[in-house]
């Protein structure tokens, strides 16, 4: 989908507060309410939005911990990934996955309880992933959100 100006601004905006209401929005990207309406919409058609989220501030300590894992595997073919993605979507533990390019193949962020659950999970789970070759990980110490 070709974007322009006014989708690049209605873009930033959103992504800045999505729950700003549309007349707002119309009026910070300079579009009458109608006009941004119709683009908004022809955003999320087009898949450039893809939908809309809460970002909570914040966990108690005792929800656990969130780990980044570099996972590299041993092919790349169009399969190969295809493969890994569908066994990543089985485990709720993985919020969010990235193909990447440099060193490693995928960035993965986990949310799990603690380092012995991490542990129990990269042994039940992430080492037996579908052509994983290496295992990196972090642990978020602190995590802020743009917004």
């Amino acid at each position: 989908m070709q974007t322009d100006e006014f989708d690049r601004k209605i873009l930033n905006a959103l992504r800045l507060n999505a729950r700003i209401t549309n007349s707002a929005l119309a009026e910070e990207v300079g579009l009458s309410a109608s006009a941004c309406l119709r683009r908004v919409r022809a955003l999320e058609r087009g898949g450039v939005i893809l939908g809309y989220t809460a970002i909570v501030a914040g966990r108690a300590p005792d929800e656990g911990a969130t780990a980044i894992v570099q996972v590299a595997l041993e092919r790349q073919t169009g399969a190969f990934l295809t493969k890994f993605e569908r066994a990543l979507r089985k485990h709720p533990e993985i919020e969010e996955w990235h193909l990447m390019t440099g060193d490693g193949d995928y960035i993965l962020r986990l949310r799990v309880g603690g380092i012995e659950d991490y542990a129990r999970f990269h042994r039940d789970v992430l080492s037996q992933l579908p052509g994983v070759a290496r295992i990196t990980t972090s642990f978020a110490m602190r995590s802020q959100w743009r917004g």
